[in-house]
């Protein structure tokens, strides 16, 4: 009794792990699904258009494809094509649509070129936007010497743009390499043919006489949108485009490094192909002595990727980077979050109509645009160093850094004593631009400031003075000063050396200089609104943020904030509501760290911060867990702002009263958080929100900042706060799903070879091969065989890391989140063993049931025709081909999936491969029930209550059928057999737990091709192609290991090692290198690989038949039976 005891408590503890797994992983799904079905708010506002797509005729000499040219043209009137076509004289773009987008479609949120062109014709129309000396210069990364002072904007555009689009037919590159070959060879010759046309166009004006200016285009701009963006970089290093007939890639939403979901092998090795191409472009080719030959053959091409945001469910930042692709010297990435006059994160499709985006993307381009030669301009650095000064915020990376809480330098330093100061530098200086300066002659009497917070109320013409020495005391060495003014025109801040009157005198003596222009512009929310005429207003939220550091004060005893009367010499309206604060403070004083811990225990505990009044206008809060996967519920809520004497208690500061009169007297908070993937995310008017950032912590690539979030959030000091932080778990749920779900996907295919070892190991053992379910039971147990399959991985992750020296990921989020997907992945299989189970018992009883039904029915009726009919078919079965089809049943599987992956396409193939899995399954199990309920027959008959008396039992004579006999034989008919161990139905059940496990191991596989067989299946009728070779290939693998492995008693082989006989390679090793195999590319973000995997068994699996049929032949075998034989 004890030893059954313990054997039950630890079924029962390996059936509650598995069930706890399985209910983590629902809870999880269904949470993650919920946070991404729900919409997204995103702010943008629609962009509308009147569109005309004039379609590009293709020369007789070319063949007519099946994608087409456009060249779109806005306005709702009625235009002659050719007519049109023979003036274009403009700078080319094309648009290169992405996964199921065209041109045509109707819906503004598919892929379409209309938003676009539509917004820079009228881009054109109305000039260059305002740019403003506050708005800062954003700074490269080191390696990258380009001084963006000396990059000069446009003051009017030269040329218009061309926008041209090609029409893909709405097909879905990002799920098969082939399209997105064609995709790219179909954008070579749509380049060609966009330049041939101006010169056709040039040509034909010639010949009528009109007057020719300039020289046609040799370069078209490349505009991409998700996939697209990644068919115009696989256009550029196609062998057959044009030198230099394409220098400038723009792509929006692209996934840069990998496909979003790399499920197709073709497709993963197309992308490592293209990716490959680009690398080696961007290096000087030399000979093989290492002598000089040329430079790089991309070193004309500059390509710039703008990301969606964290909104962007289908393409993550972490894809969209050029990092290890494109040289920091060429290009770099963007998020929409952080870009100049957008600050918004979007949708996937969204991206394309949101008019904030597209209006700065079509002044970008055109600034492109050379005023002297009307042609996009042929300095690489000038290119991106416009891209990098329209795009960019110019906030820094180094703004979140607790002891480096500064603006970037400027080229031009505070000077000392003997350098000249000029105060009316330009926007490259410090100082204001003469056009926006207002003089301070007129200023009110001056203020002197006592306390280390100065506070601007309104627009009252006065300079607040400001003693550095004095204020910055006890560690106080910080000034930050945040405000809607606008700067230059509203406010202006100077460094004083000693105490003056007049800017004007001084700075001629080196003694004053202005540094207005180190203000950087940040988004502001919606401004308040005056109820009623006279009454106060809500305090304006602050749109430009100013910072100084210690060594920007050093030298100097003085600052002073000058605003501006009412009144302003720029003639812009000042704002309905003035705000300005200022504050000297110790940024320590306003740091905080929410640990791992902490963050991980508001999941079920929000946590409580009081801010008092005084308190640092600038808080450092540090998360240790990346926001990008645990986002955070940030609430503040105002108890305080000064009122000590109202006709409230302080104590009900909740109370709505409380919160109105207080949003009179505080600014409204904003946030503004970095990290290292997607760079600046901005949360305005910040009262309740989810603070989420699009970063990919955890993998194997991540660098350790990815590990760590920093916020910044700005807080008016004058009140006091009770600030609420917990971690969301909807959208920690989401983002688990989002960032790891093509990690999950490999891991699926690592538990099921791990199933698939641990029945194959039984097998060699003589042991009763378990169910799967039971299987993936054992490789749960803690700690040896958990710490084996789900941990010993992770560590050859890091060892293969630190052998290629590479950057090691952030070790332990990465061991967590890897081990996270391991048991999530568990649960996902054990949830498809269950439902697969169900179907076939329930299949099963039901063909037992009717089977027995038949029978009885065949005793008591007789049916003339049906045995007319069975006689056909035995006739027709004696047929010699007919008998070797069906003495042969793997022959026929074999032949006819191979045929289809290698003719047809890959899934198709596999799903006869499934095909014959269930229906050896559905056989197997159907002979065990039938076997079960025969035996239990037996037992029931054998010992039948009498009719004596309600204790007898009468033993009666059992009579066997003669068909059930045959069809099922009997533990009595096979007990004389001296090598009968066990009863027909176990062997039967163990040959449905052997194919159930490759049932569910090549469902997984036919899934990975499902959906490229989707964009198949749209291709018909269209034009077909035979699949890639490798898919093929790998495909045929999976077959032969589903054929080859297809019994129990051919899962066993050897290859005995000469002069080591007794060293084997089992099938339980093999399996057991295949999970850890699957696990690892899982890691990588590669799931496609696992086909390597199956196909390398199913190879030598075949190998290995034809070797032991040869040796067969021979009298030699190396095959080794088990002790215990069944009759299959």
């Amino acid at each position: 009794m004890g030893i059954r005891g313990s054997v039950d408590m630890k079924a029962l503890r390996a059936k509650f792990r598995v069930a706890t797994v399985v209910i983590v992983s629902i809870w999880i799904g269904l949470l993650g699904l919920y946070y991404l079905l729900k919409p997204a708010v995103n702010g943008c506002v629609m962009t509308y258009m009147y569109p005309t797509y004039i379609p590009i005729p293709t020369p007789k000499n070319v063949s007519s494809a099946k994608y087409g040219l456009f060249l779109y043209h806005e306005g709702w009137r009625k235009i002659d094509f050719n007519d049109h076509l023979k003036k274009i004289n403009s700078v080319p773009v094309l648009f290169i649509p992405g996964n199921g987008g065209s041109y045509k479609q109707a819906s503004p949120f598919i892929s379409t070129v209309r938003s676009i062109g539509a917004e820079s014709e009228r881009a054109y129309q109305g000039g260059p936007l305002e740019w403003d000396s506050h708005q800062g210069y954003p700074s490269f990364g080191e390696g990258v010497d380009i001084d963006l002072t000396n990059i000069l904007l446009p003051s009017q555009y030269a040329s218009m743009l061309d926008w041209f689009a090609v029409d893909l037919e709405g097909e879905h590159s990002a799920m098969d390499g082939r399209i997105l070959q064609e995709h790219s060879e179909y954008v070579v010759y749509a380049i060609h043919r966009i330049l041939d046309i101006y010169k056709e166009s040039r040509e034909a004006r010639a010949k009528e006489g009109a007057s020719i200016s300039g020289n046609p285009p040799k370069s078209v701009i490349l505009v991409g949108h998700s996939m697209g963006g990644f068919v115009a970089r696989a256009a550029v290093v196609h062998p057959h485009l044009r030198k230099f007939a394409v220098e400038t890639i723009l792509t929006l939403s692209t996934p840069h490094q990998s496909p979003p979901l790399a499920l197709q092998p073709s497709l993963g090795h197309y992308y490592a192909q293209v990716n490959q191409e680009w690398r080696k472009g961007y290096e000087v080719q030399t000979s093989r002595s290492g002598h000089y030959l040329s430079d790089p053959l991309l070193s004309h091409v500059v390509v710039v990727s703008i990301s969606g945001g964290y909104n962007d469910y289908q393409v993550r930042s972490k894809l969209e980077s050029l990092d290890g692709i494109v040289p920091p010297t060429h290009g770099f990435m963007i998020g929409s979050t952080g870009m100049r006059n957008v600050w918004l994160s979007m949708e996937h499709q969204v991206i394309l109509w949101c008019n904030q985006l597209v209006v700065q993307v079509s002044h970008t381009l055109l600034s492109l645009i050379d005023m002297k030669t009307g042609q996009p301009l042929n300095d690489v650095r000038q290119r991106l160093g416009i891209f990098k000064k329209m795009l960019d915020s110019g906030i820094p990376k180094n703004f979140f850094v607790s002891t480096q809480l500064q603006l970037p330098k400027k080229p031009d330093h505070t000077p000392d004593q003997n350098e000249k100061v000029n105060p009316g530098l330009g926007p490259g200086g410090t100082g204001c631009p003469s056009s926006s300066q207002w003089s301070e002659d007129g200023l009110e009497r001056d203020l002197y400031i006592q306390t280390s917070t100065v506070t601007v109320l309104a627009m009252d013409g006065r300079r607040r003075w400001l003693d550095i020495q004095k204020l910055g005391q006890d560690g106080k060495n910080h000034f930050v000063f945040v405000t809607n003014l606008s700067p230059c025109s509203g406010v202006r801040l100077h460094l004083w050396r000693e105490k003056g009157t007049s800017t004007s005198e001084f700075s001629t003596n080196k003694q004053v200089v202005e540094i207005t222009a180190k203000m950087v512009h940040i988004p502001s929310g919606p401004a308040p609104r005056q109820i009623e005429p006279g009454s106060q207003t809500e305090q304006a939220p602050p749109s430009a943020i100013f910072w100084l550091g210690p060594q920007d004060m050093h030298g100097f005893r003085f600052l002073t904030v000058s605003v501006a009367p009412r009144p302003t010499v720029s003639g812009r309206p000042p704002p309905a509501a003035s705000m300005g604060v200022g504050q000297f403070f110790n940024p320590k004083d306003g740091e905080q760290m929410f640990s791992s811990y902490q963050l991980i225990s508001s999941l079920y505990s929000e946590k409580d911060v009081t801010l008092k009044e005084n308190h640092p206008l600038a808080l450092s809060i540090t998360f240790s867990v990346s926001l990008g996967i645990l986002p955070v519920s940030l609430s503040l809520t105002t108890t305080g702002c000064g009122i000590k004497k109202s006709e409230f208690p302080i104590e009900e500061s909740g109370d709505e009263e409380t919160s109105r009169l207080c949003k009179r007297r505080c600014f409204p908070p904003v946030a503004l958080a970095w990290d290292a993937t997607s760079g600046l995310h901005v949360f305005p008017n910040l009262y309740s929100e989810t603070i989420v950032v699009d970063s990919s912590p955890a993998l194997w690539t991540s660098s350790q900042d990815s590990d760590k979030t920093t916020v910044l959030l700005l807080v008016d000091p004058h009140c006091s706060y009770r600030s609420t932080i917990g971690v969301s778990v909807t959208a920690s749920a989401g983002r688990f799903l989002l960032l790891y779900f093509s990690q999950i996907s490999g891991l699926c295919f690592a538990v099921a070879f791990f199933a698939l070892m641990r029945q194959a190991y039984a097998w060699e053992l003589d042991q009763p091969i378990p169910s799967l379910l039971s299987a993936v039971e054992s490789n749960l147990r803690i700690p040896r065989a958990f710490f084996f399959l789900a941990i010993s991985p992770i560590f050859f992750a890091v060892l293969f890391s630190c052998l290629r020296s590479q950057t090691l990921p952030p070790i332990i989020s990465f061991s967590i989140i890897a081990i996270l997907c391991y048991v999530f992945a568990n649960g996902a299989i054990v949830l498809l063993i269950l439902l697969s189970q169900i179907l076939f018992y329930v299949a099963g009883t039901l063909q037992v049931a009717v089977k027995k039904r038949w029978q009885v029915c065949e005793r008591n009726f007789s049916f003339s025709f049906l045995q007319q009919f069975i006689n056909i078919s035995t006739s027709f079965a004696s047929f010699k081909v007919i008998r070797i089809l069906v003495a042969n049943p793997l022959l026929i599987t074999s032949l006819l999936a191979i045929t289809l992956v290698c003719l047809v396409h890959p899934a198709l193939g596999l799903f006869v491969l499934l095909s014959s899995h269930v229906l050896c399954c559905h056989s197997a199990l159907s002979s065990f029930l039938m076997a079960s309920f025969r035996s239990h027959a037996q037992t029931k008959e054998f010992y039948e209550p009498g009719s004596e008396g309600e204790g007898s039992v009468t033993l009666r004579n059992f009579n066997h059928d003669d068909n059930n006999s045959k069809l099922f034989p009997t533990d009595e008919a096979r007990s004389g057999s001296p090598e009968y161990k066990r009863s027909y139905g176990d062997a039967q059940l163990e040959i449905f737990h052997h194919r159930h496990g490759l049932l569910v191991l090549h469902l997984l596989a036919a899934l990975m091709f499902v959906p490229s067989l989707v964009a198949w299946l749209q291709r018909i009728g269209i034009g077909q192609s035979f699949p890639w070779f490798w898919d093929s290939v790998l495909s045929i693998g999976v077959v032969l290991h589903g054929l080859c492995d297809s019994k129990p008693e051919f899962s066993f082989y050897f290859f005995p090692i000469p002069g080591i006989p007794t060293l084997e390679f089992r099938l339980s090793f093999a399996y057991l290198f295949a999970g850890y195999f699957s696990y690892l590319s899982a890691l990588a973000l590669a799931p496609y690989r696992v086909f390597y995997a199956m196909a390398a068994i199913g190879i030598v699996s075949f190998a290995f038949r034809i070797i032991q049929r040869k040796n067969r032949q021979n009298g030699e075998t190396y095959h080794r039976s088990r002790k215990h034989s069944h009759r299959h």
